[in-house]
C-alpha cells in the first residue's frame, strides 16, 4: 500500500494502480522501453491492473514478465468496463492513468487520477477530469512511486 498525504485532502492510501493499454503504458501495441522495469517496482507496493481492447492484438505477449492483472474488453462500451473495474476494486483506493477519452469515467471514480500525454497525445476532455498531466508514463509512474 502506498500513502499519499496530500495538501488539503485527507490522506489517501492507495492498494490499485489501473493503467489503459495502448497509448499509456504502450504505443502501437509495444511497451515503452522502461515501462516493465518501473511497473515491477510498483508491484512490491500496489496491484496493478492493465486495462486494454487488445487492438493490437500484443498485450498477452508485451505484459507477459510484468506482475499485473491484464484485462481485455471488447471494444464497445470501453468507458463503462473501465468505470466498472475501478469501483469493483474500490475507487477510494486507486489510482487511474490514462490518456484518452475512454478513460474519463475511470477517470471521475479514482482516488486519484493521472493523464498521460505520450507520443499519442491526450484527450483534452480527459484532462479536465485529470488530478495530475504527464508528459510520459515514466514520469506518472515515478510520481506514483515518489
Amino acid at each position: 500500500m502506498l500513502t499519499y498525504e496530500i495538501p488539503g485532502r485527507d490522506n489517501i492510501e492507495i492498494e490499485n494502480v489501473v493503467l489503459d493499454y495502448n497509448g499509456t503504458i504502450a504505443v502501437d501495441g509495444k511497451i515503452l522501453e522502461g515501462v516493465r522495469e518501473l511497473l515491477n517496482r510498483l508491484d512490491k507496493y500496489v496491484k496493478i491492473h492493465i486495462l486494454t481492447a487488445n487492438t493490437f492484438g500484443t498485450v498477452k505477449k508485451e505484459c507477459s514478465n510484468i506482475n499485473a492483472r491484464v484485462l481485455a474488453f471488447p471494444k464497445d462500451d470501453t468507458s463503462k468496463f473501465k468505470r466498472d473495474i475501478v469501483e469493483s476494486l474500490g475507487r477510494e483506493n486507486t489510482i487511474c492513468v490514462g490518456n484518452g477519452f475512454n478513460d474519463i469515467e475511470m477517470f471521475k471514480k479514482a482516488a486519484i487520477s493521472i493523464g498521460i500525454i505520450e507520443g499519442e497525445g491526450a484527450s483534452g476532455k480527459l484532462l479536465l477530469h485529470t488530478d495530475i498531466v504527464t508528459k510520459s508514463i515514466i514520469e506518472a509512474i515515478e510520481i506514483i512511486l515518489n
